[in-house]
């Protein structure tokens, strides 16, 4: 099934959840409310065939609302389609439900998410740091860490 075909079929199914779609340079994104991902990424495996999470990770987008994007890349092994599934997430108790349960692969990567850039993946069964010490402070990846660690002050810059 290919991806347009296939984002038909979650637009029919999903509707209300979906918020855009963009395709650019044959690659196609889906940006869908974050209180569906479970159930869309679970029709996208389901359906689409997308049996493979190659990657999950987040952007900070700071300065603005929502601040967080959590992204997924999918891939279909059997046709070697690709597409993205984008998140929004308040900056305000950054939260999305985990897709652990949906695609093993997503257990590693939620923990590197939460570690590096502080979003919650509720439901996961093992939300402990992957990357940094156990006491570190923060999440480094995210724009207003201080530059030079936690013990320094935030960046004062210009954000964009």
């Amino acid at each position: 099934m290919s991806d347009l075909a296939i984002v038909e079929k979650l637009k029919a199914k999903f509707s209300p959840e979906i918020i855009d779609v963009v395709e650019f340079r044959g690659e196609t994104t889906v940006t869908v409310k974050k209180e569906k991902i479970v159930d869309i990424c679970t029709f996208m495996r389901d359906t689409g065939g997308y049996n493979l999470l190659c990657d999950l990770c987040s952007v900070d987008y700071l300065g603005q609302a929502p601040r967080y994007m959590v992204v997924y890349n999918l891939y279909n092994i059997t046709t070697k389609e690709r597409i993205r599934l984008k998140a929004p997430v308040e900056e305000q108790g950054a939260q999305i439900a985990t897709v652990s349960t949906v695609w093993g692969t997503a257990n590693w990567m939620e923990r590197e998410c939460w570690d590096l850039m502080g979003i919650t993946f509720v439901g996961h069964p093992d939300p402990r740091r992957i990357l940094m010490p156990e006491d570190w402070v923060g999440h480094p990846l995210r724009k207003d860490y201080p530059v030079q660690g936690p013990d320094r002050e935030p960046y004062q810059g210009r954000l964009s």
